[in-house]
């Protein structure tokens, strides 16, 4: 009852951060503008603008790209124009640069107050987010090493850890032919040439410039465990927590104590995850409505075609991996689905999968998975099986090759998916890290990198989509894992207790 109702929460949560998110937009929007597109601005200081059907003059400043806009010296009430795009920013009194949304037609003046509106609501989510945080690094350090302590002897270790890596590996490269097939059927790229959010691309670029070989062997190995958990760089985690527990397994019964100790440490902070999930409501609600309220719902009918495909491809990669889970699992799948339903909400929402590992871990445990099995592959699903990010890559990288007017050959896409398999499981918990991997790429078979600016409007939502799949993916790992060790119980139902007076 108790799962029923937070579910039942969440759902309140995110329609009424729509609502809220919406109305914030709508009340914050300025008059419609009509003007030329911004190339026949050069050389101009000033325009006349139709604003509610009356004609003003509006003073303008052309810079030549988008990297000069915040050098302008122009004074307040000036429009900085960017050549040859339809990018305006707006002067204020404050000296403060605000994007104004324009387009080929007409555009719309946002004030201020979204932006200021957007930020305070996204505390809620900010202090859930934080929370959780605060709990992961401990969580899996002591479920991992408790985890593989229990499995005993190191070639338990080896037998379940061949297992998850098995269905790690048949899963990502599913997800990534899914990705490739969807996007080669479909051609979304010739959707969303024009759609730029330069700035963004811009940022995105310069940390795909630090992306290398070094860079990738100093995210997998830590040189500190204390960084590496101040930080919450979960594979770091992953990594130092299996050496720690395949030495505790080496030692044998010594390390009883330790074992003890951490099993007690683990089911203390899982009791917080309790307490967390109460904020979890809040923390939707936040989510939703900033994002809402500064994009408004006008990003999904530029995008249609684009977000369209991506959901068929998300659907059709949830239809592979229930089918295989339902060959194994038979008919619990559905009900796994249900057990976890709080998480992929919660997961969809804040489109983070850290913000759902303790309650995921919670849920798998009251589904029937051993502990010592979830305490394992749950840690390692969250570092090498990330279902929906790797389908997205596909997905995104050949759309932005295709709105560049870029063909890529059978063997080209092959070998785009075989690096991609490679590269992204060394960025695990990097945030923004499927697009930080597919401007990587996208660099490597020279397509302009600067082509994801094309799909950043978009991406917070197919981030939700993506985070959410992951999640089923992993709890479709653990799930099938203990069914194949024979460690998969009967679900544990929940009971109110009910006091019987005499």
């Amino acid at each position: 009852m108790k799962k029923n109702r937070l579910t039942l929460y969440i759902l309140i949560a995110m329609a009424a951060g729509i609502i809220v998110g919406y109305l914030m937009h709508e009340a914050g929007n300025g008059h419609k503008i009509t003007y030329s597109p911004a190339k026949d601005y050069i050389g101009k200081d000033a325009i006349t603008l139709v604003v509610s059907g009356k004609e003003v003059v509006q003073a303008i400043e052309v810079v030549k790209d988008s990297a000069s806009y915040r050098e302008t010296k122009a004074a307040p009430g000036t429009w900085v124009v960017v050549a040859n795009t339809s990018d305006a920013y707006e002067i204020d009194k404050e000296l403060t640069l605000n994007r104004i949304e324009v387009g080929p037609a007409h555009g719309t003046a946002t004030i201020k107050a979204i932006q200021s509106f957007s930020d305070n609501i996204k505390l809620l989510t900010t202090i859930f987010l934080r929370l959780v945080q605060m709990i992961i690094a401990p969580l899996v350090f002591c479920t991992l090493v408790v985890g593989i302590a229990k499995l005993g002897d190191l070639k338990t270790v080896g037998r379940v850890g061949g297992k998850a890596l098995l269905w790690f590996v048949s899963a990502s490269l599913m997800s990534l032919l899914i990705g490739m097939l969807i996007v080669n059927l479909s051609k979304p790229g010739s959707a969303i040439s024009g759609m730029e959010d330069a700035a963004g691309a811009k940022d995105l670029i310069g940390k795909t410039q630090e992306f290398s070989l070094a860079k990738f062997v100093e995210h997998v190995f830590p040189k500190s465990v204390i960084e590496a958990m101040a930080s919450n760089e979960i594979l770091q985690i992953v990594i130092f927590s299996i050496f720690f527990g395949v030495a505790m397994s080496a030692l044998g019964d010594m390390t009883k104590p330790v074992v003890k100790a951490l099993d007690a440490v683990a089911h203390v902070i899982l009791k917080m995850v309790g307490y967390v999930m109460n904020f979890a409501p809040l923390g939707v609600f936040g989510a939703i409505a900033a994002v809402i309220a500064t994009k408004g719902l006008e990003v999904f009918i530029f995008y249609g075609k684009y977000l369209l495909f991506f959901l068929i491809g998300i659907l059709l990669l949830w239809a592979v991996l229930l089918s295989v889970g339902y060959l194994i699992l038979g008919n619990r799948v559905v009900h796994l689905l249900k057990r976890i339903a709080s998480p992929m909400l919660i997961a969809f929402s804040t489109t983070s999968s850290e913000a759902v590992f303790p309650k995921l871990t919670e849920e798998l445990e009251r589904f029937g998975c051993k502990d010592k099995i979830v305490s394992f592959i749950l840690p390692l699903g969250y570092s090498f099986n990330l279902d929906g990010s790797m389908m997205y890559m596909t997905f995104a990288s050949l759309a932005i090759a295709q709105a560049s007017g870029i063909h890529l050959d059978l063997g080209t896409q092959l070998t785009m998916l075989i690096v991609l398999m490679l590269t992204s499981k060394g960025i695990a918990g990097v945030p923004r890290a499927s697009l930080v991997v597919v401007t990587a790429t996208c660099a490597m078979f020279k397509i302009p990198p600067e082509g994801v600016a094309l799909i950043l409007p978009i991406d917070h939502f197919c981030d939700m989509f993506r985070t959410m799949t992951n999640v089923v993916g992993n709890a479709l790992a653990t799930t099938v894992v203990s069914k194949w060790e024979g460690e998969l119980k009967p679900e544990m139902v929940q009971t109110e207790q009910v006091l019987i007076k005499d």
